[in-house]
């Protein structure tokens, strides 16, 4: 497989992924622009404008871009995350100028026609709402606000309700206007793809825009706090988050590595003590996440009103007793698991072209996959047992419940039995 990374005079990067033996192909654009890059009155704008985009163009109506990927047997989907905007398609190899024609498109021309905002107004308000009534996400978004109190990146990124109905056209041109620059902007392909025919598109399509001042970041403060809700549930839902490295911190694979041995499968230590040993939940994990500045390892359980207390408690021993006794074969084990879930999930082009973005965005390279698993490797079993400290005694907590949630210990009590 070869990679091959071209810039543009103004900014704009190509990254491309030669994968033989394949007839399809995933393409994309990903704009470093998302949830964290909004001002406050702007909470949920990136993800609006990722709407707004698929509703019409110059030259295509909303059913005619559903219909230019969907009859060549095309996907055409978008996401926002709170760094990122991506406008992604998956075709047969023979169709990658026609997608990328199409996202283009969709990036560079959207009309913003104020009949279609009020109708995708309408359709985000039901995904908010169908967001808070699926308490395994909204906790999430509380725990967030919570980890980073009165900032861009603990806001939700679906946005409030009182925002999303305000939003007008001269809101989201504005937001183009802002962040939709050439230099923040990474076009990636992988799979059955010519990189010389996609820089030549590109060139058309985005050689011409403009670059321009490209606005800062408000650095991220993990500040912690609690975030209690009850309500007549079926269950009671705990988030807790602890402040982890930023996915430039080389200590970010010792990050993976503990919280995979913790809670990263059935071998895991929360699986195995909270749900096998004590059946006081159906689902419980933990998982480390990353961003620019800053990171969040979270654990996640759902159980029953007279049951948090013991899952809530058993949590904090758990990260005790991690940073007590966590032993060699459990970390080989959970490194094991990093290096092949990531190399699975490299096997479809997709993957691959989201890695090429990724990477891009963060290192301005494409580090090579053996030079990802080196550093893996070179994670030392100390490393990790220091860490598990640092997670047991010393990393700032935020907690999120949900539910019917009176019988929980207050943040408080959980700090002090952590110290005890």
């Amino acid at each position: 497989m070869t990679t091959r990374i071209h810039t543009l005079p103004n900014g704009f990067r190509i990254v491309t992924e030669h994968m033989p033996g394949l007839e399809s192909a995933s393409i994309g654009i990903w704009v470093n622009a998302g949830g964290r890059h909004e001002r406050q009155p702007q909470n949920g704008i990136a993800h609006f404008l990722e709407h707004m985009a698929f509703k019409g163009t110059e030259k295509r109506n909303a059913l005619e871009i559903a219909e230019a990927i969907e009859d060549v047997g095309g996907y055409i989907n978008a996401y926002t995350s709170r760094e990122v905007t991506a406008y992604y398609a998956r075709v047969l190899k023979g169709d990658v100028a026609l997608a990328l024609d199409v996202i283009g498109d969709i990036v560079l021309n959207p009309i913003f026609d104020a009949n279609e905002i009020e109708i995708e107004r309408g359709v985000i308000l039901q995904e908010i709402g169908q967001s808070l009534d699926t308490p395994d996400d909204v906790i999430f978004d509380w725990l967030q606000e919570r980890a980073y109190p009165d900032q861009s990146i603990g806001r939700t990124i679906l946005g409030a309700e009182d925002r999303v109905r305000a939003f007008g056209r001269d809101d989201l041109s504005q937001f183009v206007a802002e962040h939709y620059r050439p230099e923040r902007m990474v076009l990636a392909a992988a799979g059955g793809v010519d990189h010389d025919e996609i820089v030549r598109i590109a060139e058309d399509m985005f050689g011409e825009m403009s670059g321009g001042k490209v606005l800062g970041l408000d650095a991220a403060r993990f500040h912690g706090g609690e975030y209690r809700t009850e309500k007549s549930l079926e269950q009671a839902h705990f988030a807790l988050g602890l402040e982890s490295p930023d996915y430039r911190d080389p200590a970010i694979y010792t990050a993976q590595i503990y919280s995979t041995a913790l809670g990263g499968g059935m071998s895991s230590r929360l699986f195995q003590e909270v749900r096998e040993k004590r059946g006081l939940c159906y689902t419980i994990y933990a998982q480390t996440g990353a961003y620019a500045d800053t990171g969040m390892t979270t654990i996640y359980a759902g159980t029953s009103g007279d049951q948090i207390a013991d899952l809530a408690e058993i949590t904090i021993d758990e990260l005790k007793r991690a940073a007590e006794d966590m032993n060699p074969q459990e970390i080989a084990r959970a490194r094991t698991q990093m290096k092949a879930g990531m190399l699975m999930g490299l096997e479809s082009p997709s993957s691959r072209a989201e890695r090429l973005a990724r990477m891009l965005a963060i290192w301005d390279r494409i580090p090579d996959l053996a030079e990802t698993v080196e550093r893996i490797d070179a994670v030392t079993d100390e490393d990790v047992r220091r860490f598990a400290e640092h997670m047991a005694v010393t990393a700032r907590p935020a907690l999120a419940l949900y539910g019917p949630i009176s019988a929980a210990p207050e943040l408080d009590k959980l700090q002090e039995r952590r110290a005890a």
